[in-house]
């Protein structure tokens, strides 16, 4: 059990969690690279912050995330990771993921992403 990280402040909420939720949260908001323990962890989500708010921003978010996720995959803790986006031209973009856990439990995380 871990403690669960809030997606919106990334502090902890107080609640515990069972699934992959917290390994997802980090490999999505940790900026690529600057994980000193392994500069493999992370996604190029950061850079979208500099992009505007027009559809292909919204590919490339579905991108960059199934790149940061695909070690969860390849490491054996899920069995399929599925990104959708939301863009609501409000200056933010809203990831979902669904994932499938190696148990065969699935869970849906969402996160926000600021574009211009």
């Amino acid at each position: 059990m871990d403690r669960e990280i809030n997606t919106r402040n990334g502090d902890y909420s107080g609640r515990t969690i069972n699934n992959l939720q917290n390994a997802v949260y980090l490999r999505l908001m940790t900026p690529l690279g600057s994980y000193w323990g392994d500069k493999k962890l992370g996604s190029l989500l950061y850079t979208l912050e500099r992009e505007k708010d027009v559809q292909s921003v919204s590919l490339l978010a579905q991108q960059y995330a199934q790149q940061a996720l695909q070690p969860i995959i390849d490491d054996g803790r899920a069995t399929d990771i599925f990104v959708t986006t939301l863009q609501t031209h409000n200056g933010q973009l809203h990831l979902n993921v669904q994932v499938t856990e190696m148990t065969g439990e699935k869970f849906i995380f969402e996160c926000p992403v600021k574009v211009i």
